[in-house]
């Protein structure tokens, strides 16, 4: 018997590219439900050869959904994931809001799916930030060697990761600077059209942003809570793919050539490093694809046993909706639950 599903917030970008995947990948699902706000009752959504219509999430009733896939922002989440938990469904949520609650399991099937047979606290699995997921898949099997001490990293996030508003501005902006009208801001403080943004987020007290503060927690919670890591997160203008430059510095010795090898057979991993002219991933290559790139892997002789490396993902996949259907493959994987008896 298969799984029923839903999706929350199956029209914004991520909501989508949940559907699409659970189709590529033949998730084990009888039923998809599409699930959104009222004002977007009856919108069509593709999944795999079929249209779905939007229903509304307020009014749905969960008792016979086994996994409910949301991606409606935290102030939803914050408000309908326990009222979903509370009717046995799992929630697998992509917001911020779940990340750093001590009941609720943060998990890269890479990096540390059994943790997610603690779910069952509030039945509710937080998904990571989209910077930090592709970050800790790349970090986990160099730790596993070396053990890591201390990173420095700074990403260079495409718009998509501020949603379909932040990719139409781009993209308003772009076609204004060409035809010479006026570029409106809306979603980002400064004009993003053939510029970079040193802002994710909103500005904590101690001067660092939210998106930064995120990837040092979220790291501590998945990976190791003794690893020092430090952030610096800038909007770049690209439509999809976020791109890291990660410098990391060891307990042990690790050489650049041994770097490569253990990330070559590390799962969710692809090495790309010849030391020639386009012989890296970039983010327009990464696009569409699941995998966590790695490129430019050296080492770094001003700190002892140190590397850096270049590191690319799509954000919407592995940054959000892959991520978020490999944890629920994890859980049917590892029979941490089991489809509910729907009524005939």
């Amino acid at each position: 018997m298969g799984y029923k599903v839903a999706v929350v917030g199956a029209t914004g970008n991520v909501g989508r590219e949940m559907l699409a995947i659970l189709d590529e990948r033949k998730f084990p699902a009888d039923e998809v439900v599409a699930l959104a706000s009222r004002r977007s009752v009856g919108v069509e959504v593709s999944y795999g050869d079929k249209t779905l219509k939007c229903k509304a999430l307020e009014h749905y009733d969960f008792s016979d959904v086994d996994i409910c896939l949301m991606s409606a922002g935290g102030a939803v989440s914050t408000e309908w994931s326990p009222k979903i938990g509370a009717q046995g469904a799992v929630v697998i949520d992509n917001s911020s809001a779940w990340r750093m609650d001590p009941d609720v399991p943060l998990i890269v099937p890479e990096v540390n799916a059994a943790a997610a047979a603690g779910f069952t606290k509030k039945n509710i699995i937080a998904n990571p930030n989209c910077s930090t997921a592709q970050l800790v898949v790349a970090l986990k099997p160099l730790h596993d060697h070396a053990k890591i001490k201390r990173v420095v990293v700074s990403t260079y996030q495409s718009v998509s990761g501020a949603g379909k508003d932040a990719m139409d501005e781009l993209f308003s902006q772009t076609k204004a600077v060409y035809t010479n009208d006026e570029l409106v801001n809306k979603k980002f403080p400064k004009r993003i059209a053939f510029n970079l943004i040193p802002q994710i987020d909103v500005f904590m007290e101690d001067g660092f942003t939210k998106e930064e503060w995120k990837m040092m927690a979220e790291t501590k919670k998945i990976l190791d809570p003794k690893i020092k890591l430090t952030a610096t997160c800038v909007r770049v203008p690209v439509f999809v793919s976020h791109s890291e430059a990660v410098n990391i510095e060891f307990e042990n010795p690790i050489t650049a050539d041994e770097a490569r090898e253990i990330l070559r057979k590390a799962p969710g991993c692809l090495v790309i490093d010849k030391h020639e002219p386009g012989g890296y991933v970039t983010p327009y290559e990464a696009a569409g694809e699941d995998a966590t790139y790695i490129s430019r892997i050296r080492e770094d002789a001003t700190v002892e046993n140190g590397l850096v490396l270049w590191c690319v993902s799509d954000n919407l996949r592995k940054g959000a909706a892959l991520n978020a259907i490999q944890i629920a493959e994890v859980l049917i994987n590892r029979k941490l639950i089991t489809a509910k008896k729907k009524a005939a």
